[in-house]
């Protein structure tokens, strides 16, 4: 027979040694902190990916899968964004070309992007020379998207541009190169 005393006092013992939710919370933001630590814009890294740690736990490989979601949801965003200041009234005809070209290159980005995602995700439990390949074509997208969204920019150069869309602009693109830059560091370190 079982003594139910002893069955009760070793499921209380258990319990006490099963962390608890808010402690592996506490454990993923940790990781996620220590890990954005290494890129080139930690507080934008930690503020975008901190509100996934229940996802990202402490698994590098979701980091950087969602950190390259992260990117992909903000170009996007500044797709749609760049999208409705085209038929903002009173634009200047550069105005609206650089925006236009702004937008072919940012929707390159994204398409780069996108694959870099699908890439991630499916690659399995790849290892040895299928790893690097597939790190590789990530690595490839994702600085790619990156030169897509300085080549946005570079298009607002000169004086005759400047003003509120340029300002509008560079925010957009300024936040999108940040997060993007932070998922190629975060790949890079995984496929480290």
């Amino acid at each position: 027979m079982s003594n139910p005393t002893l069955t009760l006092s070793l499921i209380f013992l258990s319990l006490l040694f099963i962390p608890s939710k808010s402690e592996s919370i506490t454990a993923a933001n940790n990781f996620i902190k220590s890990s954005c630590s290494a890129t080139t814009y930690p507080a934008v890294c930690i503020r975008s990916l901190s509100i996934y740690a229940s996802t990202v736990q402490r698994s590098p490989r979701q980091l950087a899968t969602t950190a390259l979601s992260v990117s992909l949801e903000t170009a996007q965003s500044a797709t749609t964004f760049l999208t409705k200041l085209t038929k903002f009234k009173g634009l200047k005809p550069r105005e609206y070309a650089a925006l236009k070209d702004c937008i072919e290159e940012v929707s390159d980005g994204l398409d780069r992007l996108s694959k870099s995602v699908r890439e991630l995700k499916t690659m399995g439990g790849a290892r040895g020379k299928d790893f690097i390949w597939h790190m590789s074509n990530v690595e490839t997208w994702v600085s790619a998207a990156l030169t897509d969204d300085n080549t946005c920019m570079d298009g607002f150069s000169g004086r005759a541009l400047n003003g509120r869309i340029k300002s509008s602009v560079r925010a957009q693109m300024t936040n999108l190169a940040q997060v993007t830059s932070n998922a190629l560091a975060l790949c890079n370190h995984f496929a480290a």
